[in-house]
Formats: C-alpha cells, sequence, structure tokens
C-alpha cells in the first residue's frame, strides 16, 4: 500500500552525499553518454522537425538546446527537444529490466532544470539517480504486458523525469507525490509508429521529458493530483498491466543498491533487444574468421518480446532497420560493427546486405523466453551459423556487450561521445564537455560550466 508515497519520499529525500560511489560513477557516465547521442541526434530529421516546430512557441531562460550551437530557451522545451534529440539514433542506454531508454527522458528534464535554477553538479547527480529509480520502479511493475502496446519510455519513463525535476526543485515528499501524480496522468506512447518506421519514438521521450518538467514546477505550485497514481484501482499500473507486481516499486528500496547501477549502455546504433544476436554475431564473426560468402545460413533464437518487436525480414526504411534484427544481425556479420554509418542507405539498399539478410531466420524459442521471465535483465538471444561446408558456430548471449555484467567502460563511453559529438560541435567542445561531466561534482552552477563551452 501507498507505494506512490514511498517512492515519492524516498526520491524526494536522495542526496549527493547518501549516494554509493558507483552510483556517481554511472550517472557519470549516463549523462556523457546521453550528450553525446543527443548532440548527434539533434541532427536527424525527426528531432530537426520536433526542434524547428517547438522553437516557435517556446520562451527565452537558461537552459541549453544541446544541437552544437548552445541556444537557451525555457527549461519545459529544451527537455523536449532535446529528449527528442536523444531518441532519434537509437544509440541512447537501456534500463534492462524495465525496458527503459531512462537517459532520453530522465537527462533532459534533469539538465534543463539544473540550468534554470542554476543548480550544482552535485545536485544534478542526485536528481539523475532519483530519476533513474522511480522510472525504473515503475517500469518493472508492468513488464512484460505492457510491452506490447505501450513503450515503457513514454509511459513509465515519464515518472523518471518527474522525480528528477522534482529533487532539484527541492519538492517535499508531498510534493513529490503531487508531481509524480501530475505525471503519471500525461504518460502515453504507443508501438503502432514502428509498422511504418514513423517518427513517433522521438515524440515519446520528448513529452515525457518536458511534461516531468512541467508536473514538477506545478507541484511546486500547489497543483494537486492522484496521491496514489501507480497502484490507484484506477491508477498508471491497473490500466497498463492486468496483474502488475506492485512489489516491485518498493522492493529493496534503499541507498545501497540504486537502479542506476544496473544501467546498460550501447555499443550498438539499434534496437537493445537485438544486441544480444549482434554481440554473438561479432564474436562469432571475428573467432572464427567467418565472412559473408562463406555462410549457409543464419538462424537467431529470441524471446517473445524480441520476436514481435524486431523480426522484421524486410524494413523499409532506416527506423525499420534499426528495429530489425535480422538486418542488424547481417550488418554485424558484413562489417564487424554496427554504429550510424551502417544504416546508410547506400548499405541498406547493398546486393550484400539483401542476400545476407536472406540467409537468417528468426525463431521464438521457449529456452529464450523461460531465461527472460526469470531474470527480466536478461534480454537474451542465441545465435547459430551454419557455413556453406556444413560447419555450425553457436553461441548463447545472455548479457551483450554494455550491460552491467559485461560493461562498457568510461574510457569506452567517453571514446563514443567523441565520436558523436566532435563531427558537431568540435573537438575542443567536445573535450571540454567531457572533463565537465567527469568533474561534475566538482561545478557550483551546472549552466555557468555549461555557458563557458558554448
Amino acid at each position: 500500500m501507498n507505494e506512490t508515497a514511498q517512492l515519492a519520499k524516498f526520491t524526494a529525500e536522495m542526496t549527493y552525499n547518501k549516494l554509493p560511489a558507483q552510483a556517481v560513477a554511472v550517472a557519470k557516465q549516463c549523462i556523457l553518454d546521453w550528450l553525446g547521442v543527443a548532440i548527434r541526434g539533434a541532427h536527424e530529421e525527426p528531432a530537426k522537425i520536433l526542434r524547428s516546430v517547438a522553437l516557435k512557441m517556446c520562451g527565452t531562460g537558461d537552459a541549453t538546446v544541446f544541437d552544437g550551437g548552445g541556444r537557451r530557451i525555457d527549461a519545459y522545451n529544451a527537455a523536449m527537444v532535446n529528449g527528442a534529440a536523444s531518441h532519434t539514433l537509437d544509440f541512447d542506454d537501456l534500463h534492462n529490466a524495465s525496458i527503459i531508454h531512462l537517459a532520453t527522458v530522465v537527462v533532459p528534464a534533469a539538465m534543463s532544470v539544473a540550468e534554470a535554477e542554476h543548480k550544482s553538479g552535485k545536485a544534478l547527480l542526485a536528481a539523475v539517480c532519483a530519476g533513474y529509480e522511480a522510472g525504473a520502479r515503475a517500469g518493472e511493475a508492468i513488464i512484460p504486458e505492457s510491452y506490447f502496446y505501450w513503450h515503457t519510455t513514454g509511459t513509465a519513463g515519464i515518472f523518471g523525469s518527474a522525480a528528477a525535476a522534482a529533487s532539484l526543485l527541492g519538492l517535499t515528499a508531498e510534493q513529490t507525490n503531487m508531481c509524480l501524480g501530475s505525471a503519471g496522468t500525461q504518460a502515453a506512447g504507443l508501438w503502432e509508429f514502428l509498422k511504418e518506421g514513423a517518427m513517433s519514438k522521438a515524440l515519446h521521450s520528448a513529452k515525457a521529458a518536458s511534461a516531468g518538467v512541467f508536473s514538477a514546477y506545478l507541484a511546486q505550485n500547489g497543483f494537486t493530483a492522484a496521491s496514489a497514481i501507480l497502484e490507484g484501482e484506477k491508477g498508471f499500473c491497473p490500466a497498463l498491466s492486468e496483474a502488475p507486481r506492485l512489489e516491485k516499486i518498493t522492493e529493496n528500496l534503499t541507498y545501497a543498491d540504486l537502479k542506476i547501477q544496473h544501467n546498460s549502455f550501447k555499443p550498438y546504433a539499434c534496437c537493445k533487444h537485438a544486441h544480444a544476436a549482434i554481440y554473438g554475431a561479432q564474436v562469432l564473426r571475428g573467432k572464427h574468421g567467418i565472412m559473408p560468402d562463406i555462410i549457409e545460413s543464419v538462424e537467431l533464437k529470441v524471446n517473445n518480446i524480441t520476436d514481435f518487436l524486431i523480426n522484421n525480414p524486410a524494413p523499409q526504411n532506416v527506423y525499420g532497420c534499426k528495429f530489425s534484427i535480422q538486418y542488424c544481425v547481417a550488418a554485424a556479420l558484413l562489417y564487424g560493427r554496427v554504429g550510424i554509418d551502417e544504416f546508410s542507405a547506400q548499405v541498406r539498399e547493398s546486393e550484400a546486405m539483401q542476400q545476407l539478410m536472406a540467409k537468417i531466420t528468426v525463431t521464438k524459442d521457449a529456452e529464450q523466453e523461460t531465461i527472460n521471465k526469470a531474470a527480466p535483465d536478461k534480454l537474451a538471444s542465441r545465435i547459430i551459423i551454419t557455413l556453406k561446408d556444413g560447419t555450425q558456430h553457436a553461441m548463447q548471449v545472455d548479457y551483450p556487450k554494455g550491460d552491467p555484467d559485461n560493461p562498457m567502460s568510461w574510457e569506452e563511453s567517453a571514446e563514443k561521445f567523441m565520436t558523436l559529438a566532435e563531427a558537431i560541435c568540435g573537438r575542443q567542445k567536445a573535450e571540454a564537455l567531457c572533463a565537465l561531466v567527469k568533474n561534475l561534482d566538482e561545478a557550483d552552477d551546472v549552466a555557468v560550466e555549461i555557458k563557458k563551452i558554448f
């Protein structure tokens, strides 16, 4: 009982001094990863359209638009445009157990409010940790049932942005509860767009990030909302799942082991559900010297969510390819990597890509489903490559590169960031941003430090 109130109290009372050292380190990594993806993603068509429309309606302020130019607007619209930008490349982080790209909603909300309110780096880090906690717990309570229709980043993720913004505004536990209530009633995001490879995914993160900011400022000014928005009879969890696991909202609610410490990062620019198979393809390719011309067939054994979400043998555009496990594995086998360039029109339309994709089959597998049911953080797959001479090479992948059990180091995250950001804002600014994040707990005013760079 009172799950929303307990979660609100926990996040409202979270401060930098209560954070484990590992949580601080991962929070910095989350912010850096988000910045790189947002800066590069800002120049993708969905982000450009959304930003163009939003800028016509926005107000002035101290919150930075992270597109390389350094324009400053109000916190609400900054959260919106930066949230959209960070979700266009499918290169953003993921909390596996809740299946939420938490950075795309939490960090833009936290960053915009931190700048607008001239908060310290320590306050920003605590807010990001609070946001990851609230979003992940809300998501875990409704997964996997809700995922067939609802994009969890847009639905449960909204609690993350709300908690982060509330933290930075210094809201009380009661005010934070109202903030979560206002956020939850705005939760949205449907998967129907995937059929056409449409742009709605960026809109989901944009609205979730900005709604969290709006909800926090509403609560600060006395606006009331449902006090049991998560567990109430007509609340969020019962609406999105026939059998919600409400215990996930408050289970092991302790500062000693925060949800952000179980976050994963993407080395591949595509849907996370393809990463296990991609990693397996990379490893087998390198270990056995497998080239496309000697491959007879590739079988991918996957869980139910992976099957209905990204079993797409004939993607029609770049977004469709990012949500096609066949395409992503073919790219890994062809090039040994799955970055931004591997989704270009030239690659998509190449004869080599089309021929290799035709050799890949996807099978719903009871073993993979059992693995995922027992441990939702395991987005596992099995890959079996049969060569033309009859030789078979197989690999079961429970934790691909980037997962907490197979982590990316700070240096690897910094390299990813520089690759994404340098092309947009130049090496000097990119290096300055990287250094700022690495030493964020030394910043007295985040807005001042960012203005020094842009």
